[in-house]
């Protein structure tokens, strides 16, 4: 029985852990080959459209995962320059958030 439940939750994609939306700390790196609002997450497939919301001030921006990461550990989220800069955090560099699947 636990075989069918598994496979059921990996065919109806049930295993993404932001799609009820998931919080921790996000970071941002400098993507070389491509700008705009993008980001890394560990699981999400790639070209997810995903919201994230900075609860330090409250700003909220759409990325698209394009790459793997972030491999620091309490890191939910690796967002572009642009990103940081609309959630307001390119300064501090890190900031509280909550990311949720479109």
């Amino acid at each position: 029985m636990k075989k069918y439940v598994v496979a059921f939750a990996l065919l109806c994609g049930f295993t993404g852990t932001a799609a009820a939306g998931e919080l921790g700390l996000a970071s941002y790196y400098q993507y070389p080959h491509k700008g705009g609002l993008i980001a890394a997450h560990r699981t999400l497939p790639f070209g997810s459209q995903v919201r994230v919301t900075n609860l330090a001030n409250g700003r909220t921006t759409v990325v698209k995962i394009i790459d793997r990461g972030p491999f620091i550990r309490g890191r939910i989220i690796d967002v572009s320059v642009a990103a940081a800069s609309a959630l307001g955090f390119k300064q501090s560099g890190v900031a509280p958030v909550r990311i949720e699947k479109l």
